[in-house]
């Protein structure tokens, strides 16, 4: 399937920090909730994120990651995720997540 570059931008990707990691026990998978700071233009979004195998919460805070910031929001059992935050699956299935290789100011567009 081919996309026109207008679709490309039409997804609208952001580099954010995380500011702060949960525990979500009542995830089906392991997964954290985190929040995350996309800059004054989107503000502060959470997301909750199955990328418990590679990160532990230590590992997060501070770190800056890629999200989709215009999906709408999606209910996961008791939490309400605003954001999608963006990661590959490594060779066992587990996400490893995509973020700048230098920091950026938050709220930058990929482009």
């Amino acid at each position: 399937m081919t996309i026109s570059f207008d679709d490309f931008m039409a997804v609208d990707i952001r580099v954010g920090t995380i500011i702060e990691v949960e525990d979500f026990p009542q995830a089906r998978k392991p997964a954290w909730k985190l929040t995350v700071d996309f800059g004054p233009e989107i503000g502060v979004k959470r997301s909750s994120a199955q990328i418990t195998v590679h990160y532990g919460k230590e590992d997060l805070l501070g770190r800056q990651v890629m999200g989709v910031v215009n999906f709408p929001p999606r209910q996961i059992g008791p939490f309400m995720s605003e954001v999608l935050v963006l990661g590959l699956h490594d060779d066992a299935n587990a996400v490893v997540l995509i973020g700048p290789e230098r920091n950026v100011p938050n709220g930058a567009r990929m482009c």
